[in-house]
């Protein structure tokens, strides 16, 4: 199990806090100000889970800069009540941030259940290593 200090775990409940309102937001057409609202949580959120210093670096790697400024552009356009521009900017470097880590979650998550189709078409996922 692993052990978790208070930041973490107020980081964690910030993180989630925020990806609700990020989806409460779309379902409610793109509400600006839920989206900006869950976006905020989300960022700080993760800045208490790794720390200011690991976050930082994680963003701003030269390999990542795309990923970056795509994912911070569309928090800013969101913030000024784009949302739908914001939101396809935010995804784009969400996914462009995070792509090395699809296939491992995809693994770890087709070796957690047991059910026939989906654990081996996650499996199958999280062994390809083409995303790179």
């Amino acid at each position: 199990m692993v052990t978790l200090s208070d930041f973490q775990r107020i980081g964690l409940g910030l993180v989630g806090f925020g990806a609700f309102f990020i989806l409460f937001g779309m379902l409610l057409y793109f509400d600006s100000v839920l989206l900006a609202f869950g976006n905020i949580l989300f960022l700080s959120g993760l800045v208490f889970i790794i720390g200011f210093r690991r976050t930082f670096t994680f963003f701003f790697q030269r390999q990542k800069l795309k990923g970056t400024s795509f994912f911070l552009g569309g928090v800013l356009i969101v913030l000024m009540r784009w949302p739908i521009l914001g939101m396809l900017l935010e995804a784009y470097g969400f996914v462009s941030l995070f792509r090395s880590f699809f296939p491992v979650a995809f693994g770890f998550l087709g070796s957690l259940g047991n059910i026939p189709i989906l654990s081996k078409l996650l499996q199958k996922l999280g062994e390809s290593s083409s995303m790179v």
